[in-house]
């Protein structure tokens, strides 16, 4: 079956956001144009590294252009955006492999998302051959989103990223991981359970 890409060149939007409440939200990245939606899931850590990375990546084609790449230093106020995801937010596959990468000729950061699969190999070299056709261009290979962005955009992008993955559960002050209203069980303190 040939494979099914989702291209966005370039989106009308492109966000992160969560369906549900923070301890069980679903993370969704929504891709848009016109009346065409698509929106596929992943991890926090994920959108969290995404946003990361897209943020370091910018800032070294700054570096190497000498600031004459069209990348804001900060995501600009009118490319900010705060709705929420349409709907429905119907999801067309959950994320496994994700790339980044900056098209210097057209000025434009490309993201790509790939559908998770079940790699089978009976060696650690046929594992490495796996995912090394995971990641080539195949005809046949899994879904895809991809989606070229501005220099602009892909600054909301990272911003508004963070700014959902850090707006769920406060964390912990002395393990970092999430606590819970009815607290949870600190590491750090053996097991001892910590209130919120």
């Amino acid at each position: 079956m040939p494979r099914q890409v989702f291209l966005y060149d370039p989106p009308d939007r492109f966000v992160a956001g969560t369906v549900g409440l923070p301890g069980r939200r679903t993370f969704f990245l929504q891709a848009s144009s016109g009346p065409r939606v698509t929106s596929v899931s992943l991890e926090k850590t994920q959108v969290a590294a995404l946003a990361e990375r897209m943020d370091e990546l910018l800032d070294e084609v700054v570096r190497r252009t000498g600031g004459n790449a069209p990348v804001p230093a900060v995501a600009p106020a009118e490319a900010t955006d705060t709705a929420p995801l349409d709907v429905p937010v119907d999801e067309e596959f959950r994320v496994g492999t994700m790339a980044l990468a900056w098209d210097g000729e057209e000025q434009r950061m490309i993201v790509e998302a790939q559908a998770l699969v079940e790699l089978e190999a009976d060696s650690d070299e046929d594992l490495a051959e796996a995912e090394e056709r995971l990641l080539q261009d195949e005809e046949n290979g899994p879904p895809m989103l991809r989606v070229r962005l501005t220099g602009a955009q892909a600054r909301a992008f990272a911003k508004r990223a963070l700014d959902v993955v850090n707006a769920g559960r406060p964390p912990c002050p002395l393990c970092s991981l999430p606590l819970d209203p009815e607290g949870h069980v600190c590491p750090r303190q053996n097991g001892y359970r910590r209130q919120a």
